[in-house]
């Protein structure tokens, strides 16, 4: 048996990761570094699906209990971070970037870190499950990264929402 994933770490190093991500995309994408922003786009469109499956199927609802149906605000928040990948993935798939895309694609970046940001404050709610509850939890993140689906790719077929 391997060792269990602690959800709390784990969903906070995953935001790390992330974060920097972003920053690294908005920069790349500003400098017209095509051939960099895709691939930093593509490294955290792996990242987040996993991680945006877990919050969705297993966090998110746990959390209910704390928050209610403020939940269905951060299932909400999610939408907007898919149409915003799906948007810099379009026009990173162009052969060039104008400079006024290159500054749509930074800017979409760097919005998307406020949803990192608020993100990682729901770990202040989830230190309060009991140690039973993160083992759950924990084991579910380990699920989502095992299938390993990237988060457009996710969103296209597995999400239940359109």
């Amino acid at each position: 048996m391997s060792t269990k994933l602690d959800p709390i770490v784990e969903f906070r190093e995953d935001h790390r990761k992330v974060r920097d991500g972003l920053l690294e995309l908005a920069q790349a994408a500003e400098a017209g570094d095509l051939g960099k922003a895709r691939e930093i786009l593509g490294k955290i469109d792996v990242a987040v699906g996993p991680h945006f499956r877990y919050e969705e199927e297993t966090l998110y609802p746990s959390l209910k209990e704390f928050l209610g149906d403020y939940v269905d605000s951060l299932i909400g928040e999610h939408d907007g971070v898919i149409t915003t990948a799906r948007t810099a993935a379009e026009l990173l798939s162009k052969q060039s970037l104008t400079p006024e895309e290159g500054k749509t694609v930074a800017r979409a970046a760097r919005a998307l870190l406020v949803h990192v940001s608020n993100c990682d404050g729901l770990n202040i709610l989830a230190e309060r499950f009991s140690r039973e509850k993160l083992n759950q939890l924990g084991e579910r993140f380990a699920q989502a990264r095992e299938q390993g689906v990237p988060l457009l790719r996710w969103a296209d077929t597995i999400r239940e929402r359109s």
